[in-house]
Protein backbone atom coordinates (compact mmCIF):
# COMPACT_ATOMS: atom_id res chain seq x y z
CA UNK A 1 0.00 0.00 0.00
CA UNK A 2 1.41 3.37 -1.20
CA UNK A 3 2.11 6.48 1.17
CA UNK A 4 -1.08 8.46 1.00
CA UNK A 5 -0.81 12.05 0.14
CA UNK A 6 -2.75 14.31 2.51
CA UNK A 7 -3.25 18.58 2.24
CA UNK A 8 -2.14 20.51 5.21
CA UNK A 9 -5.22 21.78 7.53
CA UNK A 10 -4.61 25.66 7.27
CA UNK A 11 -8.84 26.37 6.22
CA UNK A 12 -9.85 28.36 9.03
CA UNK A 13 -14.10 28.34 10.09
CA UNK A 14 -14.80 31.94 8.29
CA UNK A 15 -12.92 31.37 5.21
CA UNK A 16 -15.07 27.91 4.59
CA UNK A 17 -18.43 29.70 5.05
CA UNK A 18 -17.13 32.91 2.63
CA UNK A 19 -16.44 29.81 0.24
CA UNK A 20 -19.86 28.52 0.63
CA UNK A 21 -21.65 31.98 0.05
CA UNK A 22 -18.91 33.22 -2.57
CA UNK A 23 -19.39 30.23 -4.48
CA UNK A 24 -23.56 30.05 -4.38
CA UNK A 25 -23.64 33.93 -5.15
CA UNK A 26 -22.27 34.64 -8.57
CA UNK A 27 -22.79 37.32 -11.15
CA UNK A 28 -26.07 36.22 -12.23
CA UNK A 29 -27.82 37.21 -8.83
CA UNK A 30 -26.91 41.08 -9.97
CA UNK A 31 -27.67 40.39 -13.79
CA UNK A 32 -30.91 38.25 -13.99
CA UNK A 33 -33.74 39.09 -11.48
CA UNK A 34 -35.36 40.85 -14.51
CA UNK A 35 -35.59 37.42 -16.27
CA UNK A 36 -36.09 35.33 -13.02
CA UNK A 37 -39.37 37.10 -12.46
CA UNK A 38 -40.50 37.62 -15.96
CA UNK A 39 -41.97 34.20 -15.69
CA UNK A 40 -43.27 34.12 -11.74
CA UNK A 41 -43.87 37.67 -10.95
CA UNK A 42 -40.96 39.04 -8.50
CA UNK A 43 -42.99 37.33 -5.11
CA UNK A 44 -43.21 33.95 -7.25
CA UNK A 45 -39.23 33.97 -7.78
CA UNK A 46 -38.73 34.85 -4.29
CA UNK A 47 -41.04 31.96 -2.90
CA UNK A 48 -38.96 29.54 -6.04
CA UNK A 49 -35.80 30.66 -4.27
CA UNK A 50 -36.72 30.42 -0.84
CA UNK A 51 -38.13 27.03 -1.66
CA UNK A 52 -34.96 26.02 -3.39
CA UNK A 53 -32.78 27.02 -0.28
CA UNK A 54 -35.31 25.02 2.16
CA UNK A 55 -34.59 22.23 -0.39
CA UNK A 56 -30.56 22.82 -0.40
CA UNK A 57 -30.70 22.67 3.56
CA UNK A 58 -32.31 19.43 3.84
CA UNK A 59 -29.63 18.23 0.87
CA UNK A 60 -27.05 20.05 3.26
CA UNK A 61 -28.31 17.41 6.18
CA UNK A 62 -26.50 14.60 4.63
CA UNK A 63 -23.60 16.76 3.51
CA UNK A 64 -23.30 18.07 7.18
CA UNK A 65 -23.26 14.44 8.41
CA UNK A 66 -20.74 13.04 5.74
CA UNK A 67 -18.49 15.91 6.36
CA UNK A 68 -18.09 15.17 9.86
CA UNK A 69 -16.92 11.07 9.84
CA UNK A 70 -15.12 11.63 6.57
CA UNK A 71 -13.55 15.04 6.74
CA UNK A 72 -11.50 14.44 3.15
CA UNK A 73 -10.64 16.23 -0.20
CA UNK A 74 -13.42 14.43 -3.00
CA UNK A 75 -16.46 15.26 -1.29
CA UNK A 76 -19.52 13.51 -3.38
CA UNK A 77 -16.69 11.54 -5.32
CA UNK A 78 -16.25 9.93 -1.55
CA UNK A 79 -19.44 9.78 -0.80
CA UNK A 80 -20.54 8.20 -4.05
CA UNK A 81 -17.76 5.26 -3.68
CA UNK A 82 -19.30 4.79 0.62
CA UNK A 83 -22.75 4.83 -1.16
CA UNK A 84 -22.57 2.81 -4.26
CA UNK A 85 -18.95 1.81 -5.44
CA UNK A 86 -16.07 3.01 -7.18
CA UNK A 87 -17.58 3.12 -10.61
CA UNK A 88 -20.41 5.12 -9.34
CA UNK A 89 -17.54 7.28 -7.63
CA UNK A 90 -16.09 7.83 -10.88
CA UNK A 91 -19.40 8.78 -12.81
CA UNK A 92 -20.15 11.56 -9.80
CA UNK A 93 -16.87 12.92 -10.11
CA UNK A 94 -16.90 13.10 -13.81
CA UNK A 95 -20.16 15.20 -13.52
CA UNK A 96 -18.59 17.18 -10.72
CA UNK A 97 -15.19 18.55 -12.70
CA UNK A 98 -17.23 19.24 -16.02
CA UNK A 99 -19.90 21.30 -13.32
CA UNK A 100 -16.82 23.04 -11.85
CA UNK A 101 -14.57 23.90 -14.18
CA UNK A 102 -17.47 24.99 -16.53
CA UNK A 103 -18.96 27.53 -13.50
CA UNK A 104 -14.95 28.81 -13.53
CA UNK A 105 -15.09 29.63 -17.43
CA UNK A 106 -18.33 31.31 -16.81
CA UNK A 107 -17.20 33.52 -14.23
CA UNK A 108 -14.16 34.61 -16.09
CA UNK A 109 -16.12 34.90 -19.10
CA UNK A 110 -18.66 37.22 -16.83
CA UNK A 111 -15.94 39.61 -16.12
CA UNK A 112 -15.96 40.64 -20.06
CA UNK A 113 -20.07 40.35 -19.71
CA UNK A 114 -19.72 43.54 -17.21
CA UNK A 115 -17.37 45.45 -19.03
CA UNK A 116 -19.65 44.78 -22.02
CA UNK A 117 -22.82 46.31 -19.90
CA UNK A 118 -20.69 49.24 -18.29
CA UNK A 119 -18.00 50.20 -20.96
CA UNK A 120 -19.77 48.87 -23.97
CA UNK A 121 -17.11 50.57 -26.34
CA UNK A 122 -13.84 49.11 -24.28
CA UNK A 123 -14.90 45.76 -24.21
CA UNK A 124 -16.00 45.70 -28.11
CA UNK A 125 -12.92 45.79 -29.51
CA UNK A 126 -11.90 43.57 -32.02
CA UNK A 127 -14.59 41.10 -33.16
CA UNK A 128 -13.32 38.51 -34.61
CA UNK A 129 -16.11 36.22 -35.39
CA UNK A 130 -19.91 34.59 -34.04
CA UNK A 131 -21.14 31.62 -32.88
CA UNK A 132 -24.64 30.96 -31.85
CA UNK A 133 -25.54 34.08 -32.52
CA UNK A 134 -22.50 35.81 -30.39
CA UNK A 135 -19.74 37.93 -31.14
CA UNK A 136 -16.70 36.97 -29.83
CA UNK A 137 -14.22 40.09 -29.29
CA UNK A 138 -10.63 39.99 -28.54
CA UNK A 139 -11.04 41.83 -25.92
CA UNK A 140 -13.60 39.74 -23.98
CA UNK A 141 -11.21 36.91 -24.50
CA UNK A 142 -8.13 38.59 -23.20
CA UNK A 143 -10.49 39.58 -20.05
CA UNK A 144 -11.05 36.18 -19.53
CA UNK A 145 -7.86 34.84 -20.22
CA UNK A 146 -6.61 37.80 -17.27
CA UNK A 147 -8.90 36.39 -14.79
CA UNK A 148 -7.59 32.80 -15.19
CA UNK A 149 -4.18 33.00 -15.01
CA UNK A 150 -4.89 35.60 -11.89
CA UNK A 151 -6.87 33.19 -9.92
CA UNK A 152 -5.03 30.18 -11.31
CA UNK A 153 -1.75 31.87 -9.47
CA UNK A 154 -3.38 32.56 -6.04
CA UNK A 155 -5.29 29.67 -5.62
CA UNK A 156 -1.31 27.75 -6.22
CA UNK A 157 -0.01 29.91 -3.85
CA UNK A 158 -1.98 28.73 -0.95
CA UNK A 159 -5.03 27.94 0.65
CA UNK A 160 -4.65 30.08 3.28
CA UNK A 161 -4.13 33.19 1.05
CA UNK A 162 -7.05 32.18 -1.21
CA UNK A 163 -9.03 31.24 1.91
CA UNK A 164 -8.77 34.92 3.28
CA UNK A 165 -9.12 36.76 -0.41
CA UNK A 166 -12.53 34.66 -0.36
CA UNK A 167 -13.60 36.05 3.15
CA UNK A 168 -12.74 39.71 2.18
CA UNK A 169 -14.50 39.08 -1.47
CA UNK A 170 -17.44 37.87 0.71
CA UNK A 171 -17.69 41.19 3.12
CA UNK A 172 -17.24 43.77 0.23
CA UNK A 173 -20.22 41.42 -1.45
CA UNK A 174 -22.66 41.48 1.31
CA UNK A 175 -21.90 44.71 2.01
CA UNK A 176 -22.53 46.01 -1.92
CA UNK A 177 -25.55 44.11 -1.56
CA UNK A 178 -27.29 45.83 1.53
CA UNK A 179 -25.85 49.12 0.47
CA UNK A 180 -28.15 49.10 -3.10
CA UNK A 181 -31.12 47.24 -1.12
CA UNK A 182 -31.19 49.80 1.28
CA UNK A 183 -30.62 52.51 -1.09
CA UNK A 184 -33.06 51.80 -3.94
CA UNK A 185 -35.56 51.05 -1.31
CA UNK A 186 -35.35 54.58 0.14
CA UNK A 187 -35.29 56.24 -3.13
CA UNK A 188 -38.17 58.71 -3.74
CA UNK A 189 -39.08 56.85 -6.79
CA UNK A 190 -39.63 53.32 -5.53
CA UNK A 191 -42.34 52.01 -4.14
CA UNK A 192 -43.71 48.64 -3.25
CA UNK A 193 -46.75 49.28 -5.11
CA UNK A 194 -44.67 48.35 -8.16
CA UNK A 195 -44.25 44.48 -7.17
CA UNK A 196 -47.97 44.12 -8.02
CA UNK A 197 -49.12 41.86 -9.15
CA UNK A 198 -47.31 39.23 -7.30
CA UNK A 199 -47.54 36.55 -9.55
CA UNK A 200 -47.44 36.95 -13.37
CA UNK A 201 -51.55 36.74 -14.32
CA UNK A 202 -50.27 35.39 -18.06
CA UNK A 203 -48.58 32.42 -16.25
CA UNK A 204 -49.90 29.37 -13.87
CA UNK A 205 -48.30 30.50 -10.49
CA UNK A 206 -47.49 26.81 -9.55
CA UNK A 207 -45.71 26.08 -13.23
CA UNK A 208 -43.82 29.19 -12.56
CA UNK A 209 -42.38 29.04 -8.97
CA UNK A 210 -40.98 25.64 -10.54
CA UNK A 211 -38.78 27.04 -12.98
CA UNK A 212 -37.14 28.96 -10.58
CA UNK A 213 -36.81 25.61 -7.98
CA UNK A 214 -35.94 23.84 -10.92
CA UNK A 215 -32.36 26.22 -11.38
CA UNK A 216 -31.88 25.99 -7.37
CA UNK A 217 -28.87 23.31 -7.93
CA UNK A 218 -27.48 25.62 -10.19
CA UNK A 219 -28.35 29.07 -8.33
CA UNK A 220 -26.98 27.30 -4.82
CA UNK A 221 -23.84 25.27 -6.43
CA UNK A 222 -21.19 26.40 -3.90
CA UNK A 223 -21.88 24.91 -0.31
CA UNK A 224 -21.13 21.60 -1.83
CA UNK A 225 -17.28 22.96 -2.00
CA UNK A 226 -17.50 22.74 1.66
CA UNK A 227 -16.48 19.06 1.91
CA UNK A 228 -13.68 19.06 -1.38
CA UNK A 229 -11.62 21.57 1.53
CA UNK A 230 -12.96 19.25 4.58
CA UNK A 231 -9.28 17.91 4.81
CA UNK A 232 -8.02 21.20 5.10
CA UNK A 233 -10.58 22.45 8.08
CA UNK A 234 -7.90 23.62 11.04
CA UNK A 235 -11.43 23.30 13.16
CA UNK A 236 -13.89 20.47 14.03
CA UNK A 237 -15.48 18.82 10.97
CA UNK A 238 -18.94 18.89 12.91
CA UNK A 239 -18.97 22.96 12.29
CA UNK A 240 -19.28 22.43 8.76
CA UNK A 241 -22.93 21.79 8.70
CA UNK A 242 -23.96 25.25 10.50
CA UNK A 243 -21.68 26.66 8.02
CA UNK A 244 -23.35 25.88 5.30
CA UNK A 245 -26.78 26.33 6.68
CA UNK A 246 -25.64 30.03 7.64
CA UNK A 247 -24.13 30.24 4.13
CA UNK A 248 -27.89 28.64 2.72
CA UNK A 249 -29.43 31.57 4.40
CA UNK A 250 -27.91 34.43 3.43
CA UNK A 251 -27.29 33.27 0.13
CA UNK A 252 -31.45 32.88 -0.07
CA UNK A 253 -31.78 36.70 1.28
CA UNK A 254 -29.17 37.93 -1.43
CA UNK A 255 -31.05 36.53 -3.89
CA UNK A 256 -34.19 37.77 -2.39
CA UNK A 257 -33.10 41.82 -2.00
CA UNK A 258 -31.12 41.72 -5.82
CA UNK A 259 -34.87 40.71 -6.82
CA UNK A 260 -36.60 42.97 -4.97
CA UNK A 261 -34.40 45.98 -4.93
CA UNK A 262 -34.65 45.65 -9.08
CA UNK A 263 -38.29 45.61 -8.91
CA UNK A 264 -39.58 48.18 -6.60
CA UNK A 265 -37.78 50.79 -9.07
CA UNK A 266 -40.30 50.77 -11.49
CA UNK A 267 -43.42 48.55 -12.19
CA UNK A 268 -41.89 44.86 -12.72
CA UNK A 269 -44.11 44.45 -15.86
CA UNK A 270 -42.93 47.35 -17.48
CA UNK A 271 -39.19 46.53 -16.64
CA UNK A 272 -40.07 42.96 -18.29
CA UNK A 273 -41.41 44.44 -21.03
CA UNK A 274 -38.36 46.19 -22.01
CA UNK A 275 -36.96 43.31 -22.69
CA UNK A 276 -32.80 45.08 -21.67
CA UNK A 277 -29.90 43.11 -21.42
CA UNK A 278 -29.34 44.01 -17.80
CA UNK A 279 -32.98 45.26 -16.07
CA UNK A 280 -31.01 45.91 -12.54
CA UNK A 281 -28.13 47.58 -13.98
CA UNK A 282 -30.93 49.91 -15.74
CA UNK A 283 -32.83 50.81 -12.63
CA UNK A 284 -29.68 51.00 -10.40
CA UNK A 285 -28.19 53.52 -13.19
CA UNK A 286 -31.60 55.51 -13.89
CA UNK A 287 -32.00 55.82 -10.01
CA UNK A 288 -28.29 56.63 -8.87
CA UNK A 289 -26.41 57.14 -12.07
CA UNK A 290 -22.82 56.35 -12.46
CA UNK A 291 -22.41 56.49 -8.77
CA UNK A 292 -25.01 53.81 -7.68
CA UNK A 293 -23.83 51.86 -10.99
CA UNK A 294 -19.71 51.50 -9.84
CA UNK A 295 -21.37 50.26 -6.36
CA UNK A 296 -22.80 47.58 -8.21
CA UNK A 297 -20.28 46.38 -10.50
CA UNK A 298 -18.06 46.52 -7.64
CA UNK A 299 -20.54 43.79 -6.00
CA UNK A 300 -20.59 41.68 -9.43
CA UNK A 301 -16.65 41.72 -9.30
CA UNK A 302 -17.23 40.42 -5.76
CA UNK A 303 -19.39 37.85 -6.72
CA UNK A 304 -17.37 36.61 -9.86
CA UNK A 305 -14.10 36.84 -8.05
CA UNK A 306 -15.46 34.57 -5.13
CA UNK A 307 -17.21 32.31 -7.77
CA UNK A 308 -13.33 31.80 -9.29
CA UNK A 309 -11.71 31.51 -6.70
CA UNK A 310 -14.25 29.06 -4.61
CA UNK A 311 -14.22 26.73 -7.95
CA UNK A 312 -10.42 26.51 -8.48
CA UNK A 313 -10.39 24.99 -5.09
CA UNK A 314 -13.47 22.88 -5.52
CA UNK A 315 -12.29 21.51 -8.83
CA UNK A 316 -7.88 21.03 -7.84
CA UNK A 317 -9.29 19.50 -4.83
CA UNK A 318 -11.45 17.11 -6.61
CA UNK A 319 -9.12 16.25 -9.32
CA UNK A 320 -6.36 15.89 -6.58
CA UNK A 321 -8.76 12.97 -4.60
CA UNK A 322 -9.55 11.35 -7.95
CA UNK A 323 -5.87 11.01 -8.70
CA UNK A 324 -5.65 9.82 -5.01
CA UNK A 325 -8.25 6.81 -5.54
CA UNK A 326 -5.96 6.12 -8.99
CA UNK A 327 -8.78 6.58 -11.38
CA UNK A 328 -7.25 9.57 -12.45
CA UNK A 329 -3.02 10.25 -13.82
CA UNK A 330 -0.53 10.85 -10.81
CA UNK A 331 0.13 14.19 -11.49
CA UNK A 332 -2.92 15.23 -10.58
CA UNK A 333 -2.41 13.93 -7.13
CA UNK A 334 1.38 15.80 -5.90
CA UNK A 335 1.55 18.90 -4.37
CA UNK A 336 3.91 21.93 -4.80
CA UNK A 337 6.88 21.62 -2.97
CA UNK A 338 6.75 25.32 -1.85
CA UNK A 339 2.88 25.89 -1.17
CA UNK A 340 1.33 22.82 -0.70
CA UNK A 341 -1.30 22.95 -3.13
CA UNK A 342 -2.76 20.58 -5.67
CA UNK A 343 -1.32 22.69 -8.27
CA UNK A 344 -1.64 19.90 -11.16
CA UNK A 345 -5.20 20.37 -10.87
CA UNK A 346 -5.24 23.59 -11.08
CA UNK A 347 -3.44 24.26 -13.68
CA UNK A 348 -5.21 21.61 -16.04
CA UNK A 349 -8.37 23.87 -14.52
CA UNK A 350 -6.96 26.63 -15.95
CA UNK A 351 -6.09 25.53 -19.40
CA UNK A 352 -9.47 23.78 -19.94
CA UNK A 353 -11.14 27.14 -19.14
CA UNK A 354 -8.77 29.01 -21.18
CA UNK A 355 -10.47 27.38 -24.38
CA UNK A 356 -13.80 28.21 -23.64
CA UNK A 357 -14.06 32.14 -23.93
CA UNK A 358 -12.98 31.48 -27.36
CA UNK A 359 -16.16 29.74 -28.00
CA UNK A 360 -18.81 32.49 -26.86
CA UNK A 361 -20.71 32.99 -23.95
CA UNK A 362 -23.65 30.99 -25.43
CA UNK A 363 -22.37 27.67 -26.16
CA UNK A 364 -20.91 27.80 -22.27
CA UNK A 365 -24.06 28.75 -21.17
CA UNK A 366 -25.66 25.53 -22.88
CA UNK A 367 -22.52 23.26 -20.64
CA UNK A 368 -23.69 24.63 -17.70
CA UNK A 369 -27.03 24.29 -18.38
CA UNK A 370 -26.22 20.39 -18.71
CA UNK A 371 -23.88 20.76 -15.85
CA UNK A 372 -27.06 21.86 -13.59
CA UNK A 373 -27.92 17.73 -13.88
CA UNK A 374 -24.88 16.86 -13.12
CA UNK A 375 -24.76 18.53 -9.82
CA UNK A 376 -28.06 17.13 -9.01
CA UNK A 377 -26.83 13.82 -9.78
CA UNK A 378 -24.07 14.17 -7.23
CA UNK A 379 -26.35 15.55 -4.48
CA UNK A 380 -28.02 12.38 -4.88
CA UNK A 381 -25.12 10.49 -4.14
CA UNK A 382 -24.13 12.63 -1.01
CA UNK A 383 -27.71 11.99 0.43
CA UNK A 384 -28.36 8.68 -0.26
CA UNK A 385 -25.09 7.75 0.91
CA UNK A 386 -26.05 9.29 4.17
CA UNK A 387 -29.66 7.47 4.12
CA UNK A 388 -27.87 4.27 4.02
CA UNK A 389 -26.13 5.42 6.79
CA UNK A 390 -28.51 7.29 8.82
CA UNK A 391 -30.54 4.88 11.22
CA UNK A 392 -34.32 4.88 12.31
CA UNK A 393 -33.47 3.28 15.30
CA UNK A 394 -30.61 0.78 16.91
CA UNK A 395 -29.51 0.66 20.38
CA UNK A 396 -25.62 0.58 19.14
CA UNK A 397 -24.81 3.21 16.88
CA UNK A 398 -22.59 1.99 13.68
CA UNK A 399 -21.57 5.45 14.28
CA UNK A 400 -21.71 8.77 16.25
CA UNK A 401 -25.20 10.47 15.57
CA UNK A 402 -26.49 7.30 13.01
CA UNK A 403 -29.32 6.75 15.02
CA UNK A 404 -31.56 10.11 14.26
CA UNK A 405 -34.86 9.28 12.35
CA UNK A 406 -34.58 13.06 11.86
CA UNK A 407 -31.39 12.63 9.61
CA UNK A 408 -32.76 9.64 7.95
CA UNK A 409 -35.79 11.49 7.07
CA UNK A 410 -34.09 14.69 5.89
CA UNK A 411 -31.27 12.34 3.85
CA UNK A 412 -34.62 10.63 2.24
CA UNK A 413 -36.17 13.86 1.30
CA UNK A 414 -32.73 15.24 0.10
CA UNK A 415 -32.84 11.75 -2.23
CA UNK A 416 -36.52 12.93 -3.51
CA UNK A 417 -35.70 16.67 -3.57
CA UNK A 418 -32.14 15.72 -6.37
CA UNK A 419 -34.44 13.44 -8.13
CA UNK A 420 -37.30 16.15 -8.68
CA UNK A 421 -34.38 18.32 -9.81
CA UNK A 422 -33.14 16.45 -12.29
CA UNK A 423 -36.41 15.31 -13.16
CA UNK A 424 -37.40 18.97 -13.73
CA UNK A 425 -34.69 19.42 -15.94
CA UNK A 426 -34.80 16.14 -18.15
CA UNK A 427 -38.70 14.78 -18.44
CA UNK A 428 -40.00 16.41 -21.66
CA UNK A 429 -42.61 18.37 -21.06
CA UNK A 430 -41.16 19.90 -17.93
CA UNK A 431 -41.30 24.02 -17.41
CA UNK A 432 -37.22 23.61 -16.85
CA UNK A 433 -36.83 21.21 -19.51
CA UNK A 434 -33.25 21.68 -21.38
CA UNK A 435 -32.23 22.63 -24.77
CA UNK A 436 -31.76 20.54 -27.42
CA UNK A 437 -27.79 22.45 -27.59
CA UNK A 438 -27.44 21.19 -23.71
CA UNK A 439 -28.26 17.95 -24.41
CA UNK A 440 -26.13 17.52 -27.28
CA UNK A 441 -23.14 18.94 -24.60
CA UNK A 442 -24.29 16.29 -21.82
CA UNK A 443 -23.92 13.36 -24.92
CA UNK A 444 -21.03 14.59 -25.71
CA UNK A 445 -19.47 14.87 -22.58
CA UNK A 446 -20.30 11.73 -21.05
CA UNK A 447 -19.33 9.64 -24.43
CA UNK A 448 -15.60 11.32 -23.49
CA UNK A 449 -15.93 10.28 -19.94
CA UNK A 450 -16.62 6.66 -21.19
CA UNK A 451 -14.21 6.51 -23.31
CA UNK A 452 -11.66 7.03 -20.62
CA UNK A 453 -13.12 5.08 -18.14
CA UNK A 454 -12.69 1.80 -20.00
CA UNK A 455 -9.37 2.62 -20.88
CA UNK A 456 -8.45 3.31 -16.94
CA UNK A 457 -10.62 0.56 -15.52
CA UNK A 458 -8.83 -2.38 -15.36
CA UNK A 459 -6.44 -0.29 -13.44
CA UNK A 460 -8.70 1.11 -11.11
CA UNK A 461 -10.90 -2.51 -10.44
CA UNK A 462 -7.97 -4.17 -9.21
CA UNK A 463 -7.46 -2.36 -6.48
CA UNK A 464 -8.31 -4.29 -3.27
CA UNK A 465 -11.36 -2.61 -1.47
CA UNK A 466 -9.23 -1.98 1.61
CA UNK A 467 -7.03 -0.48 -0.37
CA UNK A 468 -9.22 1.56 -1.99
CA UNK A 469 -10.58 2.55 1.17
CA UNK A 470 -7.17 3.95 2.82
CA UNK A 471 -7.02 6.26 -0.37
CA UNK A 472 -10.24 7.81 -0.21
CA UNK A 473 -10.86 8.00 3.57
CA UNK A 474 -7.11 8.04 4.72
CA UNK A 475 -7.72 7.61 8.50
CA UNK A 476 -11.23 7.35 8.59
CA UNK A 477 -10.94 4.10 6.32
CA UNK A 478 -12.18 2.09 9.21
CA UNK A 479 -15.54 3.86 9.59
CA UNK A 480 -16.15 2.32 5.68
CA UNK A 481 -15.90 -0.77 6.88
CA UNK A 482 -19.56 -2.18 7.10
CA UNK A 483 -20.95 0.66 5.45
CA UNK A 484 -22.28 1.42 2.21
CA UNK A 485 -21.41 -0.30 -0.97
CA UNK A 486 -20.03 -3.66 -0.04
CA UNK A 487 -17.93 -5.11 -3.00
CA UNK A 488 -16.79 -8.53 -3.40
CA UNK A 489 -13.03 -9.79 -2.40
CA UNK A 490 -10.56 -10.69 -4.85
CA UNK A 491 -8.06 -12.55 -3.03
CA UNK A 492 -5.99 -12.32 -6.21
CA UNK A 493 -6.31 -8.57 -6.83
CA UNK A 494 -2.99 -6.58 -6.38
CA UNK A 495 -2.55 -3.10 -7.09
CA UNK A 496 -2.42 -2.04 -10.27
CA UNK A 497 0.62 0.24 -11.11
Amino acid sequence: MEERTQLDKTMKPHWIWAIALGSAIGWGSFVLPADWMAGPGPIGAIIGFGIGGLLMILIAVSYGFLIRHFPVSGGEFAYAYLGFGRTHAYICGWFLALGYMSIVALNASALALLLKFTIPQAAMQGRMYSIAGWDVYATEVMIATAALLLFAWLNIRGASFSGRLQFIFCVVLVLGVAALGLSMFMHPDSSLSHLQPAFNPEVPALSAILTIVAIAPFAFVGFDNVPQSAEEFDFPAKKAFSLIVWALVVATIIYAVNILFTAVAMPWQDLVAMQSMWGTGDVVSGAFGNAGLLVLALAICMGIFTGLNGFFVSASRLLFAMSRARILPEVFGKLHAKHKTPYAGIIFTMVVCLVAPWFGRQVLLWIVDMASIGVAVAYFYTCYAAYRMFKWSGKEEAIEGAVSPIGKLCSLLGVISSLTFVALLAIPGSPAFMGVPSWMALIVWLAIGAVFYFVRREAFNNIPKKTMDYYIFGEHSHLAEGLGHQEPENTDQKIAP
